[in-house]
């Protein structure tokens, strides 16, 4: 019998990429402090978020045969890293930032069972038009960007900002479905193949 996996995450484009893979879950929403330590790589920050959520739920199941997963999304322009915005006038901040510009996504993954935690940190480039004023104005009113990392869903209406992406279609969405399941597979877990 297959582990049950336990989903640390009140996202339900996370919830929906995880059944994507055929993984059955149930899901226990972690409450970590998300914030960035001054002068921490985005890769290192989006990676012990992630551990950091596994480990604060995992301490909380009784069951001993769950896997614990977890991810942390981080977009970072020019250096500076954009969480989920504070407001409107921040929203806006971060996409007149991303306008006609590139910019790096990092969605880090970790997933502990008993002891033994693993991470995986998937990063991609998105390259986005111009973006009037307006038309960012606009994406707040329609409430998509309030909590996404960077201001806006790849998955989302932001797609029409979006001209090239190189990376994870998935890590940008916010769990890569590549690391999970080489994670979930070096625990066991069969996603191709069935199981008993």
């Amino acid at each position: 019998m297959q582990a049950r996996v336990c989903l640390a995450s009140a996202s339900p484009r996370r919830l929906e990429l995880l059944q994507q893979l055929g993984v059955p879950c149930v899901v226990r929403p972690a409450d970590t402090d998300e914030r960035h330590r001054g002068g921490e790589p985005p890769d290192e920050y989006v990676r012990r978020v992630a551990v950091a959520k596994a480990r604060a739920v995992a301490a909380s199941v009784a069951e001993q045969t769950e896997l614990v997963l977890a991810a942390d999304t981080a977009v970072v322009h020019d250096g500076n890293i954009f969480g989920k915005p504070s407001d409107r006038a921040d929203a806006l901040r971060m996409l007149a930032a991303l306008s006609g510009s590139s910019h790096e996504v990092y969605t880090g993954v970790a997933l502990l069972g008993g002891s033994t935690c693993r991470h995986a940190v998937s990063r991609s480039e998105v390259r986005f038009r111009a973006i009037s004023s307006a038309e960012a104005a606009a994406y707040w009113d329609h409430g998509e960007p309030a909590d996404k990392a960077g201001a806006y869903a790849i998955q989302g209406l932001g797609a029409v900002f979006i001209e090239t992406l190189h990376g994870s279609y998935s890590g940008v969405m916010g769990l890569p479905l590549f690391e999970t399941a080489w994670l979930l597979e070096s625990f066991g877990y069969r996603l191709l193949g069935g199981g008993s």
